[in-house]
């Protein structure tokens, strides 16, 4: 029994930020298609890989993650999609025990970096992570957002740009075998 719901759209609705004449295009999804939950699930199997189950998408919550209160881009080639990142205004958050500790909570200024992947394959071929990270960053920009948060491996943060600050450090994140940084990066 499918657990797509009731009111999904077949083919994804979308703002095309950035294309290519090798037939490369990063989108902005204003809603997600059930054409594109497939592509979607086995990428987020990338992650599912690295950080566990809690990683993966489904059917049921795809549009938790796709949707008008959140900033999804996806990148295609050849009209499938690699990628995907996944911005989420930190009050979503609010509840959460790590979401405390950001001083920004409630000033409706900081978007949350949900999910980041990119297929294996792509990862160091064509400048795709980089050309999709870049344009999200401006996207965020230019929907008024100060900074960009998110938690990372213990060590990758510092890696982003010499202004961003560590936040807190995680020894335990959800199962996962190093420590987990949750950092604030300024736009």
């Amino acid at each position: 029994m499918s657990e797509t719901p009731i009111n999904a759209v077949e083919n994804s609705q979308k703002q095309i930020l950035a294309s290519s004449s090798n037939n490369f295009q990063v989108e902005l999804i204003l809603d997600i298609g059930v054409n594109d939950y497939p592509y979607l699930i086995e990428i987020s199997k990338y992650l599912a890989k690295e950080f566990g189950n809690q990683a993966l998408l489904t059917e049921k919550n795809i549009p938790k993650y796709f949707n008008k209160n959140t900033l999804p881009f996806i990148i295609r080639y050849n009209k499938e999609i690699i990628g995907y990142i996944i911005g989420v205004p930190i009050e979503i958050f609010k509840d959460e025990s790590w979401a405390q500790y950001d001083y920004n909570i409630g000033k409706h200024n900081t978007l949350y970096t949900y999910s980041f992947v990119i297929k294996k394959q792509y990862q160091s071929r064509g400048g795709y992570a980089k050309t999709l990270k870049r344009i999200y960053l401006n996207w965020a920009k230019k929907k008024n957002y100060k900074y960009i948060t998110g938690h990372v491996r213990q060590g990758i943060a510092k890696k982003f740009s010499k202004n961003t600050e560590i936040i807190k450090i995680f020894p335990q994140w959800y199962g996962q075998e190093t420590p987990f940084e949750y950092y604030r990066r300024p736009l």
